[in-house]
């Protein structure tokens, strides 16, 4: 199905070229002054040195060639050559039906593409904190994105599972003299105190790192630790994961590109690419466009351990031999941009990657409180996820019971935690991933204003409205869309006409947040059409079951966006 503006663009083409004039540049747009027009052609502007013609007498040949064209209820030229056009309401809406009745409303799919999507990224051993939740709300609406638009595509949690982390805490466990596998309980606390320590006792530290490196060449013993710790860490994060609505087709961490990094390695010297400097090994990534000279990418260390490169680099020859991806998408904190510049370089430069895999880094802001400081707990510490997901899941319960919404008690907690997930994710997801933002828990959980809890209250108020339709009529009101009654009505159907290039361009930008821009334009669209127009007591029984065709597919395109960003819409609030 065509998108609705390629459609009005080639009605104008064919009306410039009908007219005499070149058609290779004109195009139509939605309209920069709403109160004057609904699309705008500025083709005119562009063709008039080239035809010694004033843009309006252009404009005006065009305007008589498209005179009654099923497409514009009208089309008038303002000068000097603007052509501003009106959109046929009985063409919208046989667009409307048609796009109802298509799969994912008439979408046509993207090239269809394997990808990777990289996110998440938390070390085993201790609980997630906040500092994880963008990643994994991010990376998962990038996910389901990919998938939505027809890839092939597979979530990677790159677990952080074979670093230093690991010797301190099996160094920390020998201090104790603890002859049993610890708990999660007991690696919370472990861990936190082992780090603490290695800061200022230099041979504790050594010791760690000596435990570190026997753990990662076979010693049984720290093996059989890892795996212990590994099976209870894994378990314990896809329970937390899972109350974020996240989860991953790929459980892979640090530990499984270990057995890459030798054979990469030597490959990487015998063809030339690796080199020794100053004692430690790398590959020259920058290029001759660069306006600042980015420094080589380091592949092992003096000592010939191992770096972060090293084990991205590894998990990309993984990945290849493995998936064979066209796309790789990492979704990390934007302060390691630089670092995933060296790595996409080396890996095309050394043929890691073939040379049109697209690997992107979708780097992430912070996420503050009111202060505009980093997002700490009361007493100043960094918040478990755990706590703050609890937070305001409490403040959504607090708001409903307010609201005396009437809601049976089996369902108010569900309810409440919907509510909760909607509130912080849409919260977040609605601000641009590389932009830092303000987590006001108050502002997030309100049921008005540019939030996840107004948009799942649209949602819920069609449903309320569908099933009271159902109970009076006995039927669903299955019924082709008619022409809009009135601006109002028109104002919605043109903004659903817009689901399939948004879907498309925010996944060719990576951009949930335009996601959220369009669903909050299509509930403000509805609440209008809603307050203005009376459904449920209309008499007109066509015009009716016209008026209920098009909020089902308002809330079919609503529950589809939401589930592009991970969260679901209750059926009461």
């Amino acid at each position: 199905m065509k998108e609705l503006l390629d459609i009005l663009g080639e009605e104008l083409k064919r009306g410039f070229r009908e007219a005499g004039y070149d058609d290779s540049k004109i195009s139509v747009s939605v309209s920069n002054r709403p109160d004057l027009c609904e699309y705008q052609c500025n083709g005119a502007m562009a063709l008039a040195k080239e035809a010694h013609k004033a843009p309006f007498m252009i404009a005006d040949e065009v305007i008589e060639k498209i005179k009654g064209s099923e497409y514009f209820s009208n089309a008038e030229c303002v000068k000097p050559g603007f052509i501003n056009l009106n959109i046929n309401p009985a063409f919208l809406a046989s667009y409307l039906s048609e796009e109802a009745s298509s799969e994912k409303f008439g979408m046509e799919m993207i090239v269809k593409e394997k990808a990777v999507i990289d996110y998440g990224g938390p070390n085993v051993a201790k609980p997630l904190h906040i500092g994880h939740l963008r990643a994994a709300i991010i990376g998962e609406a990038v996910k389901r994105l990919s998938k939505y638009v027809g890839n092939d595509t597979l979530g990677d949690i790159h677990m952080g599972d074979w670093g230093l982390q690991m010797g301190l805490i099996i160094a920390e466990m020998k201090e104790r003299g603890m002859d049993h596998m610890p708990s999660l309980d007991e690696l919370s606390e472990i861990y936190p105190a082992a780090s603490e320590r290695s800061k200022n006792d230099d041979l504790y530290k050594e010791k760690a790192m000596d435990i570190t490196f026997d753990l990662q060449h076979g010693n049984e013993e720290y093996l059989k630790i890892w795996r212990h710790i590994m099976d209870i860490s894994v378990a314990d994060l896809k329970q937390n994961y899972d109350k974020l609505n996240v989860s991953f087709e790929i459980w892979k961490g640090e530990s499984d590109a270990d057995p890459y990094i030798a054979p990469m390695v030597e490959k990487m010297k015998k063809e030339g690419y690796a080199y020794e400097s100053q004692g430690a090994l790398v590959v020259d990534v920058s290029e001759e466009k660069d306006a600042k000279e980015l420094p080589p990418c380091m592949i092992l260390k003096s000592d010939g351990a191992s770096l972060y490169t090293t084990t991205d680099l590894a998990t990309l020859v993984q990945r290849e031999q493995d998936y064979d991806p066209d796309t790789v998408i990492y979704v990390v904190d934007k302060r390691q941009d630089l670092h995933f510049e060296q790595v996409f370089r080396a890996a095309k430069k050394c043929g890691i990657v073939p040379e049109d895999t697209r690997l992107s880094f979708l780097g992430f802001g912070t996420m503050n409180g009111k202060d505009g400081k980093p997002f700490k707990t009361r007493s100043g510490g960094v918040m478990k996820l755990e706590s703050l997901l609890d937070e305001v899941y409490d403040k959504c319960l607090e708001r409903m019971n307010q609201s005396g919404a009437d809601i049976p008690e089996d369902e108010i907690k569900d309810t409440a935690a919907k509510i909760a997930l909607a509130a912080i994710k849409y919260g977040d997801l609605s601000n641009e991933a590389r932009k830092d933002y303000v987590f006001d828990i108050d502002k997030f959980t309100s049921f008005e204003g540019n939030t996840g809890p107004y948009i799942l209250y649209t949602m819920v108020r069609i449903k309320s409205i569908l099933r009271k339709y159902q109970e009076n009529k006995g039927d669903n009101g299955d019924a082709d869309i008619k022409p809009a009654h009135d601006e109002v009505e028109k104002s919605l159907m043109m903004t659903l006409a817009g689901f399939s290039p948004m879907i498309k361009g925010a996944w060719r930008e990576l951009a949930p947040h335009r996601i959220c821009a369009y669903i909050y334009q299509v509930a403000n669209d509805f609440n209008r059409f809603y307050h203005e127009t009376k459904i449920l007591t209309e008499e007109d029984e066509t015009r009716q079951r016209s008026y209920i065709a098009l909020i089902t597919l308002t809330l079919r395109i609503l529950e589809d966006a939401i589930d592009i960003l991970g969260f679901e819409a209750p059926e009461k609030m």
